[in-house]
């Protein structure tokens, strides 16, 4: 089939891999994106699926959270120029308030009364984009409770207090010290930003996402010659060291490296007083998952796929 000059770039924004190994790929697997990146990796070309991409929307992500309860709102406008204003800043900032009243969800949030209004919290950005100029919208909203203990946030990228481009969320259930667990669930938190986990644990993980791992290494061992009951032990050394860099609890701790997360929430138990457990944890980063839109194309893309 005829792969287009797109369809390269797209596999490339994806995976980082060179031109003519893109259009290989999708070649091979006719023009099949998901099965492409799959090629790749099995290659050694890609080592990993970027599916977030370069992103259009600007805005901001907001936290804010009480004794048990925190919340992440995601509030997107078309430039950064706009998120700078005040006049947003203070709007997203006034509906995160507004998100710890809601059971957390956007449909919730939009429908909720705004601050000092008898309007909507969505009439009110509708209002917004009157007045600033542009348009905006409430994308996203999370939260996370518990029943006693903290859930401690984190601003990545912080424009102002509690305003960024990155919001994390992360739920330490205890009957200790609320303070003390929450400072530990604030170093997890700046954790869970850097290192963006797939889950908190190995049983968390989509089995569609561990099946897919599974077949690539698969594929990859079998290219060592070695038999089959040695293939099998190397993919299950590689699933291993997957579940470590993708499980939150699994992964070695920024702050101490020497500790995975779930060594380092045991030693935190002596300034936290009492048992505690790591119940959930969100992760929000401005404009994920929305493809900026290019007109800009490189010439050498579109003559790379003619070749």
């Amino acid at each position: 089939m005829s792969i287009s000059a797109a369809q390269v770039k797209e596999l490339r924004d994806k995976t980082g891999a060179g031109m003519m190994d893109c259009k290989t790929a999708l070649n091979e697997t006719n023009g099949d994106m998901e099965a492409a990146i799959d090629w790749l990796r099995a290659k050694g070309i890609a080592k990993a699926d970027k599916k977030a991409g370069r992103t259009a929307a600007e805005g901001l992500i907001a936290v804010n959270s009480d004794a048990t309860k925190g919340v992440v709102v995601e509030v997107n406008s078309e430039t950064d120029f706009v998120a700078r204003n005040e006049a947003f800043q203070d709007i997203v900032r006034n509906i995160a308030q507004v998100a710890l009243t809601t059971d957390g969800s956007v449909e919730a949030l939009a429908a909720s009364t705004y601050p000092g209004s008898a309007k909507s919290v969505s009439d009110t950005i509708k209002d917004a984009i009157g007045t600033i100029g542009e348009n905006m919208n409430l994308r996203r909203s999370a939260m996370l409770t518990v029943q006693s203990g903290a859930v401690a946030t984190y601003i990545h990228n912080a424009v102002t207090d509690g305003l960024g481009k990155l919001g994390v969320l992360v739920a330490i259930e205890t009957t200790g010290d609320s303070e003390a667990a929450r400072a530990f669930g604030r170093q997890v938190a700046m954790h869970v930003a850097a290192t963006s986990p797939m889950a908190l644990t190995a049983e968390q993980i989509d089995p569609t996402a561990v099946a897919r791992e599974k077949a690539i290494f698969t594929e990859q061992a079998r290219e060592s010659g070695k038999p089959d009951n040695i293939i099998e032990k190397m993919v299950e050394g590689r699933l291993r060291k997957f579940y470590e860099e993708v499980v939150l609890l699994k992964q070695a701790f920024v702050i101490n490296p020497d500790l995975t997360v779930e060594a380092a929430l045991k030693a935190a138990e002596k300034d936290i007083g009492a048992p505690a457990t790591i119940t959930g944890f969100v992760r929000v980063a401005l404009g994920e998952g929305v493809e900026k839109e290019e007109t800009d194309f490189a010439a050498e893309v579109a003559a790379a796929v003619k070749k």
